[in-house]
């Protein structure tokens, strides 16, 4: 095989392979609207877990969320608690960049995030310094959130690199109720 069958099958694949995925728009009607000032405003609860490429659970945690915002710019203070009695704190930062339009960094993220909203979903796309045995490696994330109603969010994410799939995370958010 020579190297033109090589790259126009690769190409053929890749467009194929595109052709599957949702996009963003699909959305736009969908309610409830996600206004995501509003939603990551307060405290959060949040209950995930990780599982591989086989599908097998390999992490099970839960995180609170303190959630603020000043004009357009959030701040996301996450505290998680894996099943094994770890834990790990990320905190985001969240700037409005548009119309449905958002951008984000925390320590662990390598350069920044892109969050998009449209209806009742939010996409954000951001490479992950995840360490692994010792080391760092840089992940690809693909986050899907969808708004189910005013006190629940589902959230499912895509990790990969190179574009291989390494596993999935999915979480469901919930609003705490605030006190009176």
């Amino acid at each position: 095989m020579n190297i033109r069958t090589l790259l126009a099958a690769g190409a053929a694949f890749a467009l194929i392979a595109g052709c599957g995925a949702p996009h963003i728009g699909q959305y736009a009607t969908d309610a409830p609207a996600l206004d995501v000032q509003a939603w990551f405003n307060g405290t959060l609860d949040a209950h995930g877990m990780f599982q591989d490429r086989s599908g097998a659970v390999i992490k099970r945690f839960v995180v609170v969320m303190h959630c603020s915002w000043k004009g357009d710019t959030g701040t996301l203070d996450e505290d998680f608690v894996y099943a094994d009695g770890t834990r790990q704190k990320r905190v985001w930062t969240l700037k409005r960049t548009g119309p449905g339009r958002f951008s984000a960094t925390a320590p662990d993220v390598v350069g920044s995030a892109t969050g998009t909203v449209s209806g009742n979903a939010l996409r954000w796309q951001y490479v992950l310094a995840l360490p692994v045995d010792g080391r760092i490696i840089h992940v690809d994330m693909d986050d899907w959130m969808f708004l189910i109603d005013d006190k629940v969010m589902l959230n499912r994410t895509a990790m990969s690199k190179f574009g291989v799939g390494l596993g999935n995370v999915t979480l469901s958010f919930s609003k705490r109720r605030e006190k009176p």
